[in-house]
């Protein structure tokens, strides 16, 4: 649902910076975001709730996921500066209510951005070893959406609303216990999210797992 990073946790900062890197960089980061949002649309739909269906949103076109902001205003001005990189696209609407199994299903909906993540680094791992050599521009866009791909999955599965993790957290707790994390966390969420960043302790929380998935990827 969301893409909160900083320069030493995006990609990015594992290549050169040229031009090259980052109009491929920014193409595989709209591509990623996109079948994000559309996996979420298209479990909410398969799950009862047709409002992302009606709203066009089970769709592979950027377009129709696009903030102008979030997704291409902040994350350029970043990329040029230097700055930590925040960026967004639309989020995917979900009516829990038309939900078949309720607050059950919206947890496999909020996992299928993540998870839609992860099988796109798995491909692009895959295309890595059939392209084979490093020299290629092709080689350098699968290797960005490896690293890309793992991060946005690992990152947005921090338990920490408005992040998928925290709405998969929520949808698992008591529904008293959910309320009463939604309402304390859910306000001040980009808050924590940016204290984490700036201190450190994000990449301490993501860091672990995402060198390990990479490793493991990049041997297939």
């Amino acid at each position: 649902m969301v893409a909160l990073l900083a320069p030493k946790l995006y990609p990015w900062a594992l290549v050169d910076f040229n031009n090259i890197n980052l109009l491929t960089g920014f193409l595989v980061l709209l591509f990623s975001l996109t079948v994000h949002e559309s996996a979420h649309a298209w479990t909410a739909d398969q799950l009862g709730d047709p409002t992302s269906r009606i709203l066009g949103r089970i769709s592979l076109n950027p377009l129709v996921h696009i903030d102008l902001v979030g997704t291409v205003v902040l994350p350029l001005v970043a990329i040029l500066t230097g700055a930590p990189i925040i960026g967004w696209a639309k989020p995917v609407p979900v009516n829990t209510d038309r939900l078949r199994r309720g607050r059950r299903d919206f947890v496999l909906v909020a996992g299928a951005g993540p998870a839609s993540n992860i099988l796109m680094a798995v491909l692009a791992s895959l295309a890595l070893t059939v392209i084979g050599s490093a020299n290629s521009i092709f080689y350098l866009v699968a290797l960005q959406a490896v690293q890309l791909n793992l991060l946005l999955a690992v990152f947005n599965m921090v338990p920490v609303p408005p992040l998928d993790g925290g709405n998969v957290l929520g949808g698992l707790l008591p529904s008293a216990l959910a309320e009463s994390f939604d309402r304390l966390l859910r306000p001040y969420g980009f808050l924590i999210l940016y204290a984490l960043l700036l201190t450190g302790t994000l990449w301490d929380l993501i860091g672990p797992t995402y060198n390990t998935l990479l490793l493991w990827l990049l041997q297939l």
